[in-house]
């Protein structure tokens, strides 16, 4: 392909991918001139440049929508819904000409000739007072998805054109191009941005991404040498390169790192065209749009979360005749927000409308045989909820082109849990629905517990484990059968076991009765992985499986391990799925009396606790979600300065407090230290050990006496301390100088 033709098609798309969000935003904002402004050099940029090419098609269309454009920008026309229909019909066809310009490199035929004239009518003097013109369908070039009008309904998710992935661009500023005569120089220094960056095509990045990931596999292999011959000279060269490797495979990541804007480019689009084709009046607001997460994980949520915001436009909102007489405004408000916590994303999406009923969830539930009815009545209202993610269920008396809350939902929930997330239903009847959907951040690095069965090694992904559980022989009768399979019973509820060793057909010498339980978590359901050893955590290159062993769902792929050995990282949803863990559960609950061995309504206030010892008698804890990350400092990189120590943190000097005052943070090498970050400031605080990351309800049961500690609370069966981070953080930087984290810890309450 042609340079500047290669060019071209890479910025136009760029600018075009926020086109859409940008003229609907002019429809809900006409005053905003700047917003305009930047509409009209984006089509004056492509059809200029289109003329210098010689692509006359593409160029009769942009420069119609040009004309109506630049109509509104004079104020000979005014900001109406119907004109910027048509403009958006015209954004359509602009993007099929490129699409099939991208894949042939030559211009599709077609015939425009309606849609000009349709954007011409509006340059007529007759404009104002015409009748409106009937929107027309932009023509289809090539493969190219049919475009949605106003006056055509939205077309289904999955033949929604995936968005090409764009720099996060505020709205009103003018998009950066290199032909639309704009005079640089007034330009404010953020707008100006794009000349400190570089464009990078994506295989060179992963390329760098697989190098970067062979040279932590080499690092890990010598950190195993140096695990067995410790006073070695090269203890501390390799602890050095240990360090940057860390610190360059961060950089690495960050380079694959977009913001969820990107995604969330068209769900303006696409609500606006469902007010238009429903008649209700929507509003879509946006939070978090700066949250970055891996380029591949966006790719996966792209559908399903398309999917939600329809099914909340559609089934969600009430008409606005059903509002009003409610009591409710007649634009209902659909809020997509998402945030990090801990090594996740979490995508909330709300609206305020109808909300679920229950019981009419359970009846179709009844009706369609996907549950008994004497299970069925024993069920709690947030697991009936979970029922609108099961395969062919539906409420919708009538099924719509538009979407089916329940239907196609299982699909969601699939995608979600393929990339090793959770989704989770609340509603309430009359107020509204949330949905919360919690994803890793990236899938190309990963933390991971090693353990061993019948001789072999695997990883699994420390997303998808809970809780370690060791059984001894005394134990042992906690081991039931239920139907020739085995549970174990864990805190009062029958957990499934799955022996791995038995899964994979692999010879087993068991003799010992003694085992290891890995709890799992597959979206609500949880199984135990049996194994015979627990190793430890790692944090692993995550390498494709070859074409022989890739239909098996067992494995989500391989990696190598610190002394050469390769060995497969098993994919805790097809291990679930071998050993048909639904159905399983099902035999539970007809055994308990209840949906779900997890699925309790208490389960919702439960959340991530970080157990570690700070040297006094009890534990103590933290949410992980405050956790930024866990190291190891080598005692020669603490430095003491104003009375305190430090240590070069990324860039940066970061205050390292220790957990006990009568500790002596240089007498461990290394030293475990938890880093915490308020989003201004890092912190370290030394501790003697991690213990473990535990699924629990942070209650604080009683007051504390003692500095740095919020109370004291029962979690996992033991009496602990829950550390008051804003203590900490006004010991490193001084009272009032650091925003409070005490409020945003989490879930934890005060026992009445």
């Amino acid at each position: 392909m042609d340079d500047l033709l290669r060019d071209f098609l890479t910025e136009s798309t760029e600018n075009l991918a926020k086109l859409d969000n940008d003229l609907v935003s002019l429809e809900q904002h006409p005053e905003e001139t700047a917003l305009l402004n930047s509409i009209f050099r984006t089509i004056h940029t492509i059809k200029g440049t289109c003329g210098f090419i010689g692509l006359c098609r593409l160029e009769g269309v942009a420069h119609a929508a040009e004309n109506v454009l630049d109509a509104l920008r004079s104020g000979k026309l005014q900001v109406q819904s119907a004109v910027i229909g048509d403009v958006l019909v015209a954004i359509d066809c602009i993007k099929a000409i490129l699409d099939h310009l991208d894949a042939t490199e030559t211009e599709p035929e077609g015939d425009d000739s309606a849609l000009i004239a349709s954007l011409e009518h509006w340059l007529s003097e007759q404009a104002h007072d015409a009748p409106v013109p009937t929107p027309v369908a932009a023509p289809v070039a090539g493969p190219a998805p049919e475009p949605v009008s106003a006056s055509t309904p939205a077309p289904s998710v999955a033949a929604a054109p995936a968005p090409v992935p764009a720099p996060a661009v505020k709205p009103a500023q003018p998009a950066g191009t290199g032909w639309d005569g704009v005079d640089r120089r007034k330009k404010s220094d953020e707008e100006a941005g794009g000349d400190h960056t570089l464009r990078v095509g994506i295989v060179v990045l992963d390329q760098l991404m697989n190098l970067v990931g062979e040279l932590a596999l080499s690092r890990n292999q010598l950190l195993q040498l140096m695990g067995a011959n410790e006073d070695t000279e090269f203890a501390k060269p390799v602890q050095q390169l240990n360090r940057v490797t860390t610190d360059l495979l961060e950089a690495v990541m960050k380079t694959r790192m977009q913001p969820i804007a990107n995604v969330w480019t068209k769900l303006p689009r696409i609500i606006r065209d469902l007010g238009q084709a429903s008649g209700k009046k929507l509003t879509l607001e946006c939070v978090g749009a700066e949250t970055e997460l891996d380029r591949q994980i966006l790719q996966a949520i792209q559908d399903p979360l398309t999917h939600m915001i329809r099914n909340s436009a559609d089934h969600g909102i009430e008409p606005c005749e059903i509002r009003r007489a409610a009591g409710k405004p007649e634009h209902g408000t659909i809020t997509l927000s998402a945030r990090h916590e801990g090594g996740h994303v979490v995508i909330e999406i709300s609206d305020d409308g109808a909300g679920i009923d229950a019981q009419r969830v359970k009846r179709k539930a009844v009706e369609r045989g996907l549950v008994r009815a004497d299970i069925a009545e024993q069920m709690s209202e947030q697991q009936i909820l979970r029922l609108v993610f099961e395969p062919g269920f539906s409420t919708a008396e009538q099924i719509t082109n538009i979407s089916g809350r329940g239907v196609g939902m299982d699909v969601v929930r699939s995608n979600i849990e393929a990339i090793g997330g959770t989704v989770d239903l609340t509603s309430t009847l009359g107020k509204g629905t949330r949905i919360r959907v919690k994803i890793p951040l990236t899938l190309a690095i990963i933390q991971a517990l090693l353990v061993g069965t019948g001789g072999e090694t695997f990883a699994v992904p420390q997303i998808g484990v809970v809780e370690l559980v060791r059984i001894t022989e005394e134990q042992a009768h906690l081991v039931e059968v239920v139907h020739g399979a085995e549970f174990y019973r864990l805190r009062e509820a029958l957990l499934p076991l799955v022996r791995l060793d038995e899964l994979l057909k692999l010879r087993s010498d068991r003799q010992v009765a003694d085992c290891n339980i890995v709890v799992c978590q597959i979206g609500d359901r949880r199984f135990g992985l049996v194994v015979d050893e627990v190793f430890d955590t790692q944090e692993i290159v995550v390498k494709p499986v070859g074409r022989l062993v890739k239909h098996l769902t067992a494995y989500a792929g391989c990696t190598i391990t610190g002394d050469g050995r390769v060995i497969m990282i098993l994919d805790t949803t097809g291990v679930g799925t071998l050993a048909n863990i639904a159905n399983r559960t099902e035999d539970t609950q007809a055994t308990n009396g209840v949906s779900r061995v997890s699925g309790s309504a208490d389960s919702e206030s439960t959340e991530s606790v970080l157990l570690f010892d700070g040297g006094y008698p009890a534990l103590q804890a933290v949410p992980l979600s405050r956790v930024a990350r866990l190291e190891e400092v080598a005692a020669d990189t603490l430095e003491q300065a104003d009375g305190r120590f430090l240590v070069q943190y990324r860039g940066a000097l970061m205050p390292v407090l220790p957990s006990h005052p009568a500790m002596d943070i240089t007498a461990r090498d290394p030293r475990p230290v938890i880093v915490f970050s308020n989003g201004e400031q890092s912190l370290g605080i030394a501790v003697d050990d991690i213990r473990d990351i535990v699924e629990d309800h942070i209650v604080l049961q009683r007051a504390a006496s003692r500095a740095g500690v919020l109370g004291v609370s029962v979690i996992a069966e033991r009496a602990t301390e829950v550390v008051d981070l804003d203590w900490f953080f006004r010991e490193a930087f001084g009272t009032g100088r650091t925003p409070s984290l005490t409020p945003v810890m989490g879930h934890a309450r005060i026992a009445a």
